[in-house]
């Protein structure tokens, strides 16, 4: 529906986004990674390290060849991978855009442990939703979906450039766009939308960044941008 391009919200404490910078790069590297793959060999690849419900949960069990990580680890592996050039792009643009200054207001550190975190907790959700599937989730949404849930609790009135429907450029504030994002997702969730995206996924990982933002920020750093302007 949109994707998001740029915000003007200058770093506070950090001079770069480091972490953010080296997730997006490991996802590319892993992704160019799967395109070297064919066929039954990709297929390997996401069956192994991507997180499998049923598996998770004792349902099922992996091929002997294919079960090269604990279930539990796949909690995280599985936000390394993606499937397609559009599904990285825009989990690597939402990290970009929102990332920089979610990490600023906790360090590098403590945003890596928030990011990964975020990323369990969605993925876990996922697989509470659906515990008998065999289809593996895969994709840095959940962590994504923190990483949002935290902008919003931070930054919610900065301005946002969108291209929406990959045509129109908008500038909105965050608590429009993530509004209607937060829309989207429960909006697909209760009208059983099929299209292989992990909806509650994005919820899991929404609740759990906005509530866990609070403990990881620096307490220097208000919420709801207040005592600022934009």
């Amino acid at each position: 529906m949109f994707l998001p391009l740029h915000d003007k919200n200058p770093l506070r404490v950090i001079p770069f986004q480091l972490v953010t910078f080296s997730i997006i790069t490991l996802c590319v590297a892993v992704f160019l990674y799967q395109q070297v793959l064919q066929g039954e060999q990709e297929q390997a690849f996401l069956l192994s390290y991507g997180m499998l419900p049923a598996v998770l949960f004792d349902h099922r069990e992996l091929a002997p060849e294919l079960a090269l990580l604990p279930a539990e680890l796949t909690l995280l592996s599985s936000m390394f991978l993606h499937v397609g050039w559009m599904h990285l792009i825009g989990n690597m643009a939402f990290l970009w855009v929102f990332g920089d200054n979610v990490e600023d207001s906790m360090g590098h550190w403590r945003f890596l442990l928030f990011y990964l975190a975020c990323g369990v907790i969605a993925s876990f959700a996922h697989a509470l939703a659906q515990s008998d599937s065999i289809s593996p989730l895969i994709g840095a949404s959940g962590g994504v979906s923190g990483v949002i849930g935290a902008y919003l609790m931070l930054h919610p009135r900065v301005k946002i450039i969108v291209l929406v429907l990959m045509r129109v450029p908008l500038r909105l504030p965050a608590y429009w766009i993530i509004g209607f994002w937060i829309g989207l997702q429960i909006f697909s969730i209760f009208t059983g939308v099929e299209d292989n995206t992990a909806w509650w996924a994005h919820i899991g990982g929404l609740i759990a960044g906005a509530i866990m933002i609070p403990f990881f920020k620096r307490e220097s750093v208000p919420l709801f941008d207040r005592g600022t302007q934009h």
